[in-house]
């Protein structure tokens, strides 16, 4: 069974066991989140689409942790103007792993 989830306007497919990347939350490692913003949920049976949502469908998961991204490196420039800019920026994540798929 796997499901598509919405959480902050990113979306993401998964099944149980995965872990994901959400955007950084106030969750302590351990805790139990649930995500009830579910568009899609598949499985043998045939897929169920929601519109938005698929009503009474919810997918649990439990908090790692936290983890940070790769370093993204933002240089801007102006050719023949010695103007030159360089910034860069590293995003926080919260690791969760998914525990179970309620359709």
């Amino acid at each position: 069974m796997y499901a598509v989830i919405s959480d902050r306007n990113n979306q993401a497919t998964v099944r149980v066991g995965d872990e994901v990347a959400c955007d950084l939350m106030d969750a302590q490692p351990g805790t139990e989140i649930t995500f009830d913003d579910v568009l899609l949920v598949g499985g043998e049976g045939g897929a169920k689409i929601g519109k938005p949502f698929v009503a009474g469908a919810k997918v649990t998961g439990e908090v790692i942790g936290t983890a940070r991204g790769k370093k993204l490196v933002i240089f801007r420039f102006k050719r023949r103007k010695n103007i030159r800019r360089k910034a860069g920026h590293r995003q926080s994540y919260t690791r969760v792993r998914i525990t179970g798929i309620d359709a």
